[in-house]
């Protein structure tokens, strides 16, 4: 079964690697990404800043890049 979220996400960020390419920075694969997602009217939220819980520790201040619908944690790599 295909979830049409995941599937729009994944044709976003083609549709930016087919216009930028390989080898720009992650900070400019972001932005175009999340521009791209405007067009499309995807929701998300850029910088989203969390707590992740290891057994009894709290590790603060961890950055998620994306989080589309809410749901969806996108983390952007170099290519």
């Amino acid at each position: 079964m295909r979830d049409p979220l995941t599937e729009a996400i994944i044709g976003a960020a083609i549709e930016v690697h087919k216009h930028l390419g390989p080898g720009l920075l992650e900070s400019i694969y972001e932005e175009a990404l999340c521009y791209e997602f405007s067009l499309r009217e995807i929701p998300f939220e850029r910088q989203v800043e969390v707590d992740v819980i290891y057994k009894d520790k709290i590790i603060k201040g961890q950055r998620i890049d994306i989080l589309v619908a809410g749901e969806v944690v996108v983390e952007l790599k170099r290519c």
